[in-house]
């Protein structure tokens, strides 16, 4: 029997084709090259005997060797684990008892996190001293990559993905990133995420193009990186925060950045305002929606015109995927109308690691996956996003989406980032407390901003309370981290108080009355 991974596949056709370039140590990979290497790390694996079904656990930064290495483990049936690195000993501990790894690869260049394992150097000596495994083959049902969640509600799941999953998730963005031999992708997006490990891999190696990886994400760094025509960078993915950071970059000139087919971004709601003002410069910033458990589920269309008849929404399944908007009672919701997103298809995961309570919570009888996530598809069937199931919140009976107001902040002068969360409320029962990054040098005020949203929203759809802060809690996806944010709205809701002492960018508390 012969099954070829899409490393190996390339490697037959186009050994000299570049497939991997690591910008950190200037070490670059042929497809045939690659291949070997991946043959020498699946030898490696063997003699550390890491066999089917166990896994291999990564404390480290992007490098070249992590992809390198998750090709290995689907060859050797092993999963890789990837840790986020910046996490605290304790919590990387739990991971760790979680996943129970027969190897542990460790970047000595982070802190010490109270892990044992072997180095990358000494791991990196080793796959270049190793005989070959050219036995394995990548089985599509074979278990290859446990990514933990983001965890930002509660403790991290296991999500276990495998090889067909992947393929899955490769074809799909390949279609929707019109992606072929010719792409370059920049990946900086963390190697412990989706984004980072499969969106930015899978798809462009899939189709013979290149990986260029850098250890981390650096605003100046990666415009320069961007604007470089001997890289030439046709696709970025990253989450919005990150395409936020590069416009506010001094250096940032969008003329400098002709070789970019798209800028793509997930992982977190995308502002309309912010897409249009990318669409504004001639660049497309396409908009896509995904999770850890299902890979790439929808994207938007890489053409200007139709992304600005539709800013903010998130686009189209690809062929294969089906979408489903379904009401409180478990029915289809009429389009328009919003409910909770169900998916189904060939990039579903099936089941979280050493967790069949969560995983049956997960499916429904027949078998959609319940992605938590609020939203709503239009008569043509784009899909938009309006919050996390979790986040909505019912104030005087009415259901307010807190991603509908955060919106409707986006772009104003005054405001860098905002988030809104529901409170406690005697007569409402809920109501919205605003949370409020001021834009630098402005001087934002509470009565303003809730002016500005009073002129665009429904009366109940207003928030009550406004706080000025310095930043907005994330987790190192970027993602929100809209717990914290509650504990805080309902320690103030408890002292009674709407105002964080000392801000000198705010007035005096401000709550309004329907």
């Amino acid at each position: 029997m012969v099954r070829l991974d899409a490393i190996a596949w390339h490697a037959r056709h186009h050994p000299g084709r570049p497939a991997l370039h690591d910008l950190g140590s200037g070490r670059r990979w042929s497809y045939g090259q690659a291949d070997a290497a991946i043959a020498r790390a699946a030898g490696a694996l063997a003699q550390r005997g890491v066999g089917p079904g166990e896994r291999v656990a990564t404390y480290a930064k992007n490098s070249a060797d992590i992809v390198l290495l998750h090709f290995a483990c689907a060859r050797r049936g092993a999963l890789l684990a990837p840790y986020n690195w910046r996490l605290c000993g304790r919590e990387l501990a739990a991971l760790s008892a979680l996943a129970e790894p027969a190897l542990t690869l460790i970047d000595e260049d982070l802190p010490d996190c109270g892990l044992n394992g072997v180095s990358l150097d000494a791991w990196r000596a080793q796959v270049d001293g190793s005989a070959p495994d050219s036995d394995t083959v990548s089985a599509c049902a074979a278990d290859s990559l446990l990514l933990f969640t983001s965890g930002t509600t509660g403790q991290p799941k296991g999500v276990v993905l495998n090889e067909g999953h992947l393929a899955a998730t490769a074809r799909h963005f390949a279609l929707l990133g019109d992606v072929d031999k010719r792409s370059v992708f920049l990946c900086d997006a963390p190697m412990f995420h989706i984004i980072g490990l499969v969106a930015n891999i899978r798809p462009v190696l899939g189709q013979g193009g290149q990986v260029l990886v850098s250890d981390r994400f650096d605003p100046e760094r990666t415009l320069h990186r961007l604007s470089d025509p001997s890289l030439g960078v046709s696709h970025y993915f990253c989450v919005p925060q990150m395409a936020k950071a590069l416009r506010a970059e001094t250096a940032f000139a969008p003329a400098g950045l002709a070789s970019l087919k798209a800028l793509f971004t997930g992982g977190a709601p995308h502002a309309p305002a912010d897409i249009e003002a990318w669409l504004d410069d001639g660049i497309a910033a396409v908009d896509g929606y995904g999770l850890s458990e299902t890979g790439s589920i929808t994207g938007m269309p890489l053409d200007l015109s139709a992304i600005r008849r539709r800013a903010g929404a998130v686009g189209l399944p690809p062929p294969g995927v089906t979408v489903a908007i379904v009401d409180s009672a478990g029915r289809p919701a009429a389009r328009g109308v919003p409910g909770q997103i169900y998916v189904r298809g060939p990039n579903v995961f099936n089941r979280y690691w050493r967790d069949p309570a969560a995983t049956r919570a997960a499916f429904t009888a027949d078998g959609w996956f319940k992605t938590g996530d609020l939203g709503a598809i239009d008569r043509e069937g784009y899909l938009s996003l309006i919050g996390r199931h979790k986040d909505l919140f019912i104030s005087g009976g009415e259901n307010v989406y807190p991603a509908e107001i955060e919106n409707a902040l986006a772009g104003h002068p005054q405001v860098a980032d905002c988030a809104l969360v529901g409170r406690p409320d005697a007569r409402w029962g809920e109501v919205g407390h605003l949370f409020v990054v001021p834009e630098r040098g402005a001087s934002a005020q509470a009565a303003a901003l809730l002016q500005h949203l009073e002129e665009r929203l429904a009366r109940y759809k207003v928030p009550k309370f406004v706080t000025f802060i310095d930043t907005l809690p994330r987790n190192a996806a970027g993602k929100l981290h809209k717990a914290a944010l509650r504990r805080r709205a309902q320690a103030e809701a408890r002292a009674r108080v709407s105002y964080e002492a000392g801000c000198p960018c705010a007035g005096p508390p401000t709550q309004r009355r329907r």
